[in-house]
């Protein structure tokens, strides 16, 4: 069970788009996936159950339920994607801790660039304290196909100073994406007479996927820093006492005697 987060400390900078189109094009492919949704707005989960069912997802994910979440659909899904908009600090460095993939979707705004740095400095937080590593990497969204722009130019002249590695394949804006959303439907259930260049959406999101497979394929035998503790597999030293996340990973993501089994 593959495990993918999308983060950013700033709102609007498209982490739902990212988690939606990046669960479709898993499902496209015929992959078991499902959306955990920590949005108080739900907008992820209202958009899977109006797809025809072909998504699962579940809404009202927190800190304190996470782990219940994926030990429950441990082996269920082949793919768990996890929208963490509107997600605090301490849900996005647990969520970080349990990813096999972190992607910190940035448009062309030095605000979302600002976001995206507090992120990685979460997660530098966390592998520092746990001596783990956690794959990550900024992906830039709706990308006018044709023009870059000053922000965005700028915005990754930011990101390249501090040495935050960037996915080479963006979420390029589409009318195929709109119309995707507008109507709750997969890109395959578009009509082509209505919607236009379908057939290049769908080839920007098979460039996501195979780019977002070689990520996590890296080094498969790698464990997620928290997993261990999540899934009752602990294998590590005890926790530092300078790691508070790790602390309540400890006593929050732990199984308990009472929670249900996977």
């Amino acid at each position: 069970m593959a495990i993918v987060s999308l983060a950013n400390a700033k709102g609007g900078a498209g982490k739902t788009t990212a988690a939606v189109l990046l669960a479709a094009a898993y499902a496209r492919k015929g992959k078991s996936v499902l959306v955990l949704d920590c949005d108080r707005f739900s907008s992820a989960t209202e958009w899977c159950a109006k797809a025809g069912g072909k998504i699962d997802a579940i809404n009202g994910v927190t800190a304190s339920n996470l782990a219940e979440h994926l030990r429950r659909n441990r082996g269920r899904y082949k793919h768990v994607i996890v929208d963490l908009s509107g997600a605090s600090d301490m849900l996005i460095a647990l969520a970080s801790g349990l990813s096999d993939l972190v992607l910190v979707p940035v448009q062309g705004s030095v605000l979302d660039g600002q976001g995206a740095v507090h992120v990685f400095n979460l997660i530098e937080m966390v592998m520092q304290n746990t001596r783990s590593r956690v794959r990550r990497a900024v992906l830039l969204s709706r990308v006018n196909p044709l023009v870059t722009t000053r922000s965005l130019r700028k915005v990754q002249a930011m990101l390249g100073e501090k040495g935050i590695q960037m996915l080479a394949t963006p979420i390029v804006e589409r009318s195929a994406y709109r119309d995707m959303f507008e109507k709750s439907c997969l890109l395959d259930d578009l009509d082509p007479a209505k919607t236009s260049n379908i057939e290049k959406a769908i080839a920007n999101m098979t460039a996501l996927l195979r780019e977002v497979k070689t990520f996590i394929a890296d080094d498969e035998d790698a464990q997620a820093p928290y997993s261990g503790i999540c899934y009752g597999e602990e294998r590590a030293a005890p926790p530092s006492k300078r790691d508070p996340y790790r602390r309540y990973a400890v006593t929050s993501l732990a199984p308990s005697l009472s929670m249900p089994s996977a």
